[in-house]
């Protein structure tokens, strides 16, 4: 397994040279402009941004506390610690290692993990429509917009895409078993094992959804969710005001971040070990550079910025809980069950 996971790694390694190798006769890059544009941050917009993604972390966990009131009245801040070493994992090994998480939740609180598993399930739902809904009332909105119809029509496609979301949700809620039968059967008959996949993600879903058990846990949630990457946003706000010698940054409104933000989302994705640190810079930087008219030295420093406020900004404190907690972060990067992961070893 090691063998071919060092492979892999190697093969990854080998794409991007030859990228870097066949575009550098046309990459013009300052390396003194990129390095005095840092010299020249504004720190307290960053530190504003930093501040803002912790908030959001309480607040992830104040959402999470309400999806488990019909089963436990939990505090936030006992699942504040889960929260900090999940997304330190994700930032550390990539995305496959968010499945930390719910099993942090569950071993703290006491409950199954499968549990957990449906209440980030339905969390990740409300992430989307959340972000979808904001993402969208931003370019419906915006009058300070280059090609403002453009920007119109994707927010009104946005929209049509979180109420189908929304509808999807609806019919899981009232007829999940159904839906994952019809699912699961149809894609059988294609693939049997993605057919089961697809049936067992439905009612983990519909799980979930038992989670929000009243109509005040429903707008409380919902709240939570819009505030919550409303500050995202926000952050990504202050980082970029934060290059005050760059006014295509320095100036930017809430509505023209939506683009950069939105292209930082699917730029993540796929996160991948150390590696998706810098695919991530050189998305956002790309976008900047095409969305706003950036230098692209300013911009790849801002990209670099927006990394840590956004995202790596969680190491310190989730090793700190991680080894406060006795959680070995790569036993569950490596792969591990949940339960093993959260042994008393530390191996960071």
């Amino acid at each position: 397994m090691k063998s071919r996971k060092g492979i892999v790694w190697l093969a990854v390694l080998i794409v991007l040279a030859l990228v870097v190798f066949a575009y550098r006769g046309r990459i013009h890059f300052d390396w003194a402009v990129f390095w005095m544009q840092l010299r020249h941050v504004s720190w307290v917009h960053i530190a504003a941004g930093i501040a803002l993604i912790y908030v959001t972390y309480w607040m992830r966990a104040a959402r999470w506390s309400v999806f488990l009131s019909a089963t436990k009245k939990v505090s936030p801040f006992v699942l504040m610690g889960p929260q900090f070493i999940g997304f330190t994992a994700v930032a550390l090994f990539g995305r496959l290692a968010d499945v930390i998480r719910p099993a942090l939740v569950a071993r703290r609180i006491q409950l199954s993990i499968s549990s957990q598993v449906a209440v980030y399930t339905i969390e990740r739902m409300f992430d989307l429509g959340a972000a979808a809904l904001i993402f969208s009332g931003a370019l419906l909105f915006a009058r300070d917009q280059p090609h403002h119809e453009i920007f119109v029509r994707t927010g009104l496609i946005s929209l049509g895409l979180t109420a189908l979301i929304a509808v999807f949700a609806v019919a899981i809620r009232v007829a999940g078993g159904a839906v994952a039968r019809v699912a699961g059967a149809t894609i059988g008959w294609l693939s049997k094992p993605i057919g089961e996949s697809v049936a067992q993600k439905i009612r983990g879903f519909r799980e979930g959804l038992d989670a929000v058990s009243s109509a005040q846990d429903f707008v409380a949630v919902s709240l939570i969710s819009l505030a919550m990457w409303g500050m995202i946003g926000c952050a990504y706000v202050e980082t970029l005001h934060a290059f005050v010698d760059t006014p295509q940054l320095a100036t930017i409104s809430f509505s023209r971040t939506m683009l950069l933000m939105g292209a930082s989302i699917g730029g993540s994705l796929l996160q991948l070990p150390v590696i998706g640190w810098f695919t991530q810079i050189a998305v956002t930087a790309a976008a900047m550079h095409e969305f706003y008219g950036a230098p692209i030295e300013a911009a790849t420093a801002c990209g670099a910025l927006l990394l840590v406020v956004t995202f790596l900004c969680i190491i310190p404190t989730g090793l700190v809980f991680a080894r406060i907690n006795h959680v070995s972060l790569k036993k569950a990067a490596a792969g591990a069950t949940a339960d093993d992961a959260l042994n008393p070893t530390i191996s960071l």
